[in-house]
């Protein structure tokens, strides 16, 4: 800071002896393609004369346009594509970087970019570019289908991500500019969302950096005050600092190795975040200081970490290998903590060119560094497979704000590390379950997962992993994905693939619920069964699917079992369509089905057994149990929804939605146990409530919940109030039966709202 303030007298000659450009001048050369020139010496000429060309079409494009600063907006590209050319990227991404508001602000067309520069070019703009001229509901929306839109062209050409984060890192430079009602919110995302992918693709400096230009933006006042704070250390640190640089230098020439030691510094956001979640004061933060060491081989690393232990004491349990296992963003470095003079802590980092590069740059080392790394490692390492992971995630959900919630998930790269039985390390998010670590093999094995063993010990799916472990999953053909999974899995293609199963399963189980619904409504019009899924009969089913709206048979069949269609309407057209093609009614059949059929309902019957999952439910209202009076609502997209003949809430359904209820029959041999809601009151003492648990266990009633006066200990009497599972009527009666003469049971009864209760 005082070296800005206060220039040097050679500086100050210089300044005194050259007249400072006019601010026109200093535009006009920003805006020229000369401040992009001197960075593409790595390319050949006829690139370079490409990129060249998307400057002069970008520059017309943008002409009259004007940045905040008062500045052309053309310098935004420039600076954009200058960051790009750090990277050492190729001419394709320079042009898209030159071109990726042209869509957006110019009225440039897509098909225009291909004609003008190639599909490539066009693609990496597409990917940048948001999606304004579609309408959403809200700006979170919006919001979300554009990531949604940059992530999955970021997994099919990850040049997409790093044109992306260069135009942010430039418009976070500029951020003073704007007006600053918008720094809340641009700052927040940046640090929310480009942060986090620019660390997740190891681009460890960009992510520092926008880390900092968001910490200063959003809290100004607290990164003032730790500026001056560190400021002051600095000053008051830097003899010991150097004193520390120069033991080190003087033992490794001693040993004969060839270093490169640099200082590093914690940033300001570190710092804060330490304080923050920690709950540290600033004199706490021992390691804001810290060393890199750059040694020729990975042998050396080691050879410089015992020659670091030697010379100062390391601090116990502040060791960590990144080389032998890397970070999950393809980082590796060996990390110490030692106690310097006067007891101060200082870090050190201990790597060699090559893994400083990735450290440094991440996914854009392929380019910069592509010459020393096989790219099948390379492309394992830094971040392909998570890349990878969006394209298999958007596959099951085309829902942009949950694509979004699953990648926001994976984003913070705080992994453990754990091995399968061949000793292959896998690293997954802190937190990560059993389940995760099945899916992170194949999604195959996660659905199919139904027991593990940890470090050869059986135990429950949830359990999270710690560093070390070695997991063992065990599957089984028949297994299916459970539902609950979803309350404790971790990474976004677990809970991806999970969802898009239970999805799979609901649309099939209301697809056939459909298909008898429809079957019955079209019995009881005098036809037997519905016509064929086949080539003689698609004309018919295209005429019956133009008449309801519906794309496809399946999906006719799913909306008729959630409900959304009404099967007798859709029967009727049905027949219309079959008496144009010569189909006869079945006076018998007719006959017989309206006389079978349920007198205060307008559709057919469905037996029900408990097997029917998502596309049946059971209403909380009255909680219907086998032997009940029974019927069933087709509400409008839940599926069928079974009540008690005498619930309140049916009735007032059935008011004002006759033509919804179906007729519905318990099947003689119902398949598993039902809820229903017990009120029990007793003398309020000790253990009672253990002697009522224990005389519901003894009935073979399942108690799946239970509820208690919050004020029972001020009264004589207290009411419990139990949901327990039964076979049927007659069981749910013999536990009432047990209870009353259970000692403490003062009353027992149903408890059915439905009815007033």
């Amino acid at each position: 800071m005082s070296a800005v303030l206060n220039p040097s007298p050679g500086k100050r000659r210089a300044a005194a002896g050259k007249t400072p450009p006019s601010p026109a001048a200093a535009n006009a050369a920003a805006a020229s393609f000369a401040a992009l020139t001197n960075k593409l010496d790595y390319m050949e000429p006829g690139d370079i004369e490409h990129v060249r060309q998307a400057y002069r079409f970008a520059d017309e494009a943008h002409l009259g346009q004007i940045r905040a600063s008062g500045e052309p907006y053309i310098t935004h590209p420039i600076a954009v594509a200058a960051q790009c050319a750090e990277w050492k990227l190729d001419a394709q991404a320079l042009m898209a970087a030159l071109l990726h508001d042209a869509i957006e602000d110019c009225g440039v067309t897509k098909p225009d970019l291909i004609k003008r520069f190639g599909a490539p070019v066009a693609e990496l703009v597409d990917g940048l570019t948001k999606l304004d001229r579609l309408q959403f509901d809200t700006r979170e929306e919006n919001q979300a289908e554009s990531f949604r839109k940059m992530l999955l062209a970021m997994a099919r050409d990850v040049r997409v991500i790093l044109v992306k984060l260069a135009d942010r890192t430039h418009n976070m430079r500029t951020l003073d500019d704007m007006p600053r009602a918008k720094w809340t919110r641009i700052s927040s995302e940046t640090l929310e969302i480009y942060a986090p992918i620019a660390h997740r693709l190891g681009l460890n400096q960009t992510y520092r950096e926008l880390q900092e230009l968001a910490f200063r933006h959003l809290r100004p006042w607290r990164h003032g005050v730790l500026l001056k704070a560190v400021s002051k250390a600095r000053s008051r640190r830097r003899d010991l600092i150097q004193k520390v640089q120069r033991e080190v230098e003087k033992s490794f020439g001693n040993a004969g190795m060839p270093t490169t030691l640099a200082g590093r510094e914690k940033t300001l956001y570190s710092v804060y975040r330490k304080m923050d979640e920690k709950h540290l004061s600033f004199a706490q933060v021992t390691d804001i200081y810290g060393f890199r060491v750059i040694v020729p081989t990975v042998t050396d690393c080691y050879t410089a970490l015992g020659i670091l232990h030697q010379l100062y004491k390391p601090v116990p349990g502040r060791f960590k290998d990144h080389i032998a296992i890397p970070k999950v963003n393809g980082y590796q470095s060996l990390h110490t903590t030692l106690v310097g003079p006067s007891g101060v802590n200082v870090e050190f980092q201990v790597r060699t060119e090559p893994m400083h590069v990735v450290a440094e740059s991440g996914v854009a080392a392929h380019w910069l560094y592509k010459a020393n790394t096989k790219d099948g490692e390379s492309g394992d390492r830094l971040g392909t497979k998570w890349l990878q992971s969006l394209l298999d995630i958007q596959h099951e959900t085309r829902d942009a704000a949950e694509f979004w919630d699953h990648v926001k998930i994976d984003l913070f790269p705080d992994a453990v590390y754990v091995f399968t039985p061949r000793s292959q390390i896998m690293a997954l998010p802190r937190g990560a379950t059993v389940v995760d670590f099945a899916y992170s093999i194949h999604s195959d094995i996660g659905d199919r997962t139904v027991a593990a063993k940890i470090n050869g010990e059986q135990v429950p799916l949830r359990t999270e992993l710690k560093n070390g472990d070695v997991v063992e999953v065990v599957t089984a053909p028949a297994s299916a994905p459970n539902p609950a999974w979803l309350g404790f899995v971790r990474t976004g293609r677990a809970r991806s693939k999970i969802r898009h199963h239970l999805k799979s399963m609901a649309h099939t189980e209301s697809r056939d619920l459909g298909e008898k619904l429809l079957t019955q409504a079209l019995r009881a019009e005098g036809f037997e069964r519905l016509p064929a899924d086949d080539a003689d009969h698609q004309v018919l089913w295209d005429k019956l699917l133009r008449f309801t709206g519906s794309r496809t048979r399946d999906e006719l069949l799913s909306d008729l079992g959630l409900g959304k269609r009404i099967a007798t309407i859709v029967a009727k057209r049905l027949v219309t369509l079959l008496g144009d093609r010569g189909g006869k009614r079945d006076a018998l059949l007719i006959t017989r089905e309206r006389f079978t059929a349920h007198e205060n309902v307008s559709q057919g019957g469905v037996m029900l057994d408990g097997s029917e999952n998502a596309s049946v439910q059971y209403a909380n209202c009255c909680r219907p149990v086998p032997g009940d009076g029974i019927v069933g609502y087709l509400g409008r997209g839940e599926g069928l929804v079974v009540h008690a003949e005498d619930c309140s809430v049916a009735r007032r359904l059935q008011h004002k939605d006759a033509e919804r209820f179906i007729g519905v029959e318990w099947s003689d041999e119902p398949v598993r146990p039902f809820e229903t809601q017990l009120l029990v009151r007793v003398i309020n003492g000790k253990g009672v409530l253990a002697r009522v648990a224990s005389a519901l266990a003894g009935t073979e009633a399942d108690i799946t919940h239970v509820d208690m006066d919050d004020d029972r200990a001020a009264h004589d009497a207290a009411d419990l109030r139990f949901i327990v599972a039964v076979r049927d009527r007659t069981h749910l009666e013999n536990a009432m039966r047990v209870l009353r003469r259970t000692p403490a049971v003062m009353h027992v009864r149903r408890l059915r709202p439905g009815r007033g209760d």
